[in-house]
Formats: C-alpha cells, sequence, structure tokens
C-alpha cells in the first residue's frame, strides 16, 4: 500500500463537555455537507489519529473550530494541553473577529501561546452567487476589516481566508491592499456549482488571489452537498488549482473530521495524490509537505511513535 507522509495543515478537534461548540450539541444549523449528525460528538487527538490510520502524518495544524467566540482564548489554551499531551497539534490558527475594535488586545493575549500562528475570521457573506454583497460591520468591505488584517500582518500572523467561490475576487481586492499579509485559502476556494458557469467564475476568484504572490490555497474540502467524493469528480478542480496557484504555494489539508461527511481521511489523501502524478516528486513533497512547515512556520513535529 502506498504510504505518504503528509503535514495536515487544517483540521479540528473539540471536547463537547466543555460546553463550546453550540453548533454541535444545540439545535442544527445550515451545513456545507448538509446533515452533519455524524460529527456531533467528541473528536480528540485519538480520534483524528483512528481516521489517519496507516497515513505518516508529521505535523498538524489546528484551524479554529467554530467555538463560543468568547472562548476562543480558551480553545488556544486547551490546544496547547493537547500539544502537551498527545503531541498535536503543532500550530494553532485561532479565531477573533477582525472587525473588533478590540482586536489588538486579543491577539495580545493569543500571543501568549506559542504554537499560535495566525487567524481564521469568516466574513458576513451571501448566501448564493446571486444575492446582493453584505456591506457594513464584518463584512469584506468593512474598514475595519481592513485594519485588522494591518494588526494580523504588523504581528507576522496569516489570515486563513474562507470563503465560498462567489467572493473569491472580492477578497482578492482585500487582500491586495494588505500586500504584506500572508493569507491561505481555504478549502480549494469552495467551488461548490461545478457547473461551466460557476468554475468559470471560480476560475476568475482563483487567479486573482494567485496574482498576489503571499496567497497560498488549501488543497481540501472538495465535498459536495448532494454529490459523492470521486476522484474523477475531483480532479479538474485540484489540477486547475494548482495549476493556478502554482505547487510551490498549496498545501493538503484533511479538514477532517469534517471531510469524513464525504470521504475517509487516507481515501481523501491518496484520491488527491492520484490527481497530481503529473507532476514532479519535489512538487508533490512540497503539497503534502514543505509548504504548510514554511508557511506555518511548524517548529516541533509527532514523534515517530504518535504517527501511523
Amino acid at each position: 500500500m502506498e504510504k505518504l507522509e503528509v503535514v495536515d495543515s487544517h483540521h479540528h478537534l473539540w471536547d463537547l463537555a466543555l460546553g463550546w461548540h453550540d453548533w454541535l450539541v444545540g439545535d442544527p444549523k445550515p451545513f456545507l455537507l448538509g446533515d452533519y449528525t455524524a460529527l456531533r460528538r467528541n473528536y480528540l487527538p485519538e480520534d483524528y489519529r483512528t481516521d489517519a490510520f496507516g497515513v505518516d502524518v508529521l505535523a498538524t495544524v489546528h484551524v479554529e473550530a467554530e467555538c463560543i467566540r468568547s472562548r476562543a482564548l480558551d480553545e488556544t489554551r486547551w490546544l496547547h494541553e493537547q500539544h502537551a499531551s498527545c503531541g498535536m497539534p503543532q500550530a494553532v490558527v485561532a479565531h477573533a473577529w477582525l472587525h473588533d475594535p478590540r482586536l489588538d488586545e486579543q491577539l495580545a493575549a493569543q500571543a501568549q501561546f506559542p504554537l499560535l500562528r495566525g487567524l481564521r475570521s469568516k466574513p458576513i457573506i451571501a448566501q448564493d452567487p446571486h444575492a446582493s454583497r453584505p456591506q457594513g460591520a464584518g463584512s469584506l468591505t468593512d474598514p475595519n476589516w481592513l485594519a485588522g488584517m494591518r494588526l494580523l500582518a504588523a504581528r507576522d500572523w496569516s489570515w486563513d481566508l474562507r470563503v465560498p467561490f462567489w467572493h473569491l475576487e472580492e477578497a482578492a481586492m482585500i487582500v491586495e491592499k494588505v500586500p504584506e499579509l500572508s493569507v491561505v485559502l481555504n478549502h480549494t476556494g469552495l467551488p461548490w456549482d461545478r457547473s461551466e458557469a460557476g468554475l468559470d467564475q471560480w476560475r476568475k476568484g482563483m487567479r486573482a488571489l494567485a496574482r498576489l504572490p503571499k496567497v497560498f490555497c488549501k488543497i481540501s474540502e472538495l465535498g459536495l452537498m448532494h454529490q459523492a467524493w470521486t476522484i474523477e469528480s475531483n480532479r479538474r478542480v485540484v489540477q486547475e488549482a494548482v495549476e493556478i496557484f502554482g505547487p510551490e504555494r498549496c498545501m493538503f489539508a484533511s479538514n477532517f473530521p469534517v471531510a469524513s461527511l464525504r470521504v475517509a481521511y487516507r481515501a481523501q489523501l491518496l484520491g488527491i495524490s492520484n490527481m497530481l502524478t503529473h507532476l514532479n516528486e519535489s512538487e508533490r513533497r512540497d503539497i503534502f509537505v514543505n509548504n504548510a512547515i514554511s508557511f506555518y512556520r511548524i517548529k516541533s513535529f509527532c514523534k515517530p511513535d504518535q504517527r501511523h
């Protein structure tokens, strides 16, 4: 069996006993993959390792898991406890609202934790490609949002950008105003509409972001609400994303456990590997290992006995 070494640049952990994840214990919310009942359970390092069995995971990056926003600092503290006791994650992407007037204070509090590398702060989005674009507080047009991006850049922290494909061009216009900020686009730009028209809009947005040299792309979360996850249905999107950004600015991410609603960990990894067989060994190593280490400045790795 093929066994790949990977650095997983995007996954989540949670302990529901802490009471920090209303979306997992309260009334179900609208979700990108539809029914997410299977996620409404604890997901701890041992669960991740069970899912990743057969994959040599060298290091992982934890991205904020939609905990109650007032507990963002507690989530970071808890993740450092997981790192100390379980050997993962090796880097943390926390949450704080970029438009919050107290953002600098919140960044200072997060900075006390050595694994902290950046933020994921999701702007308000339109619900579909044809809806009017949001304005005001929390939108990409909010001047306070731009100010928050500059505060991130001043700390040399990164921003995990997560918007669906119909906001990619708009996001590129904002990111261009803070050229010193390192940005990584989540989930391959969420190309949910695989029609020719939908892919054309996605492609334009991807190219707009790729023109900015400090923007990277996570090859992740290819799942669709009403469609099975297959190599052939996703091959075109993955190959085009890597062609647009270049292998030197793409990185593998599992998005587990969310992606498990459509595909097993190893099947996803080997599927993406299959889609990238046209690349040389060095380019593949960059996507699966090196780029995440460099982008997130990973300094420690999972111990050999903590890998599978």
